[in-house]
């Protein structure tokens, strides 16, 4: 496990469009199909991260949460399942269920929207807002595994909170951190390094 922060995508960047495989419903899915009336909070993770399970109930929670103001979330896992098969579609499927995820959770298995999306680690959120423009891509909050900081998703429920209500989000924006996401051999992104 190697400890990651996000890239920092530019603020303002248009998000890419994508069809995935919902490993749930086993259909594709597209930005488009599943973005959200005020905005769409898209969130790279896998399975087996303790930084991504640190957090996966209030994860969970908060997209259920921001439902009702029209924020959709969709979670995308890019990691390679050869090398890590805790991360492949069927036990992707089994931890949606498992937790009711009340989003969809979609299977990158070419890895191109990660790269795409320049995500670096795992969690790895962007909030888009009702055009799919780029407005927040910082951390959850300040809990991590083992610092006994309480999990509250401040950080990204602040911004959706300002989002919904038409305000403008700081650009100082502190980067999520956690597993980086696991490349197939040669298929890292340029610069990348453990």
């Amino acid at each position: 496990m190697a400890l990651t922060e996000s890239n920092m995508l530019p603020l303002g960047t248009f998000a890419p469009d994508f069809k995935l495989v919902d490993v749930v419903s086993n259909t594709e899915k597209s930005l488009n199909e599943l973005k959200g009336e005020q905005g769409t909070l898209i969130v790279f993770m896998c399975n087996h991260c303790p930084y991504v399970v640190h957090l996966i109930d209030a994860l969970v929670a908060l997209a259920e949460r921001n439902l009702a103001i029209g924020i959709n979330t969709i979670a995308i896992s890019s990691n390679d399942i050869e090398n890590y098969p805790e991360d492949r579609p069927e036990k992707m499927k089994a931890l949606a269920i498992e937790k009711d995820f009340s989003f969809p959770y979609l299977y990158d298995e070419e890895q191109t929207i990660a790269k795409a999306y320049d995500a670096a680690c795992t969690p790895d959120f962007y909030l888009l807002d009702n055009e799919n423009t780029l407005v927040y891509r910082g951390r959850f909050d300040g809990s991590r595994p083992g610092n006994s900081i309480a999990i509250t998703g401040e950080d990204l429920q602040h911004a959706i909170n300002l989002l919904v209500k038409n305000n403008p989000i700081a650009e100082n924006q502190i980067p999520s951190m956690g597993c980086n996401i696991k490349w197939k051999a040669g298929n890292e992104p340029a610069g990348f390094s453990i």
